[in-house]
C-alpha cells in the first residue's frame, strides 16, 4: 500500500478530482494549503511572468496587484495550494500518478504542483475493523 500525496494549484482542483475518479481511486481527502516550492531564479522567466499576471490585473492605480505579484514571483509570500491524500493498492500507484500528472501539468514551467508517494504499513477501516489491503 501506498500514500500520494499531491500539491497541485487551485484552479486545478476540479480537473485533479476528475482524475482521480476516473483513474478508478476508491477515495481521498482534499486540504486548502499554503505553500511554496523552488524559487524561479530565471530573470527573463520572472519578467514575463510578471508583465502576463500584470495585464490579467488590469488597471492598478493604488500599485498592490503589482506588488502582490512581485511578492509572489520573488518568494516572500505563500501560494493557495490544493493537498490531495489518497490511498492506493501498489499496483494502481503509476495509473493513479500519471493521471495527476495529466490533469495538472502547464505550460508556465514552474509551479504545476509536486507528487509524493510514501509507503503505508497498515489502514484500519473504523466501521467493519478491517486491516491491510482490504481497508484501503
Amino acid at each position: 500500500m501506498k500514500e500520494i500525496i499531491a500539491v497541485v494549484r487551485m484552479n486545478k482542483t476540479g480537473a485533479t478530482k476528475q482524475a482521480l475518479v476516473e483513474s478508478g481511486v476508491a477515495g481521498f481527502t482534499a486540504i486548502k494549503v499554503e505553500g511554496r516550492g523552488k524559487l524561479v531564479t530565471n530573470p527573463t522567466l520572472i519578467s514575463d511572468r510578471k508583465k502576463e499576471l500584470l495585464m490579467m490585473a488590469g488597471d492598478d492605480e493604488t500599485g498592490e496587484a503589482e506588488k502582490l505579484i512581485t511578492d509572489f514571483l520573488v518568494g516572500t509570500s505563500l501560494f493557495p495550494r490544493r493537498l490531495f491524500t489518497i490511498l492506493a493498492h501498489d499496483e494502481d500507484v503509476t495509473k493513479i500518478v500519471q493521471a495527476i500528472i495529466l490533469a495538472n501539468k502547464t505550460c508556465n514551467n514552474v509551479g504545476d504542483g509536486k507528487i509524493f508517494v510514501l509507503p503505508v504499513s497498515d489502514v484500519v477501516r473504523v466501521r467493519t475493523g478491517e486491516t491491510g489491503e482490504s481497508a484501503v
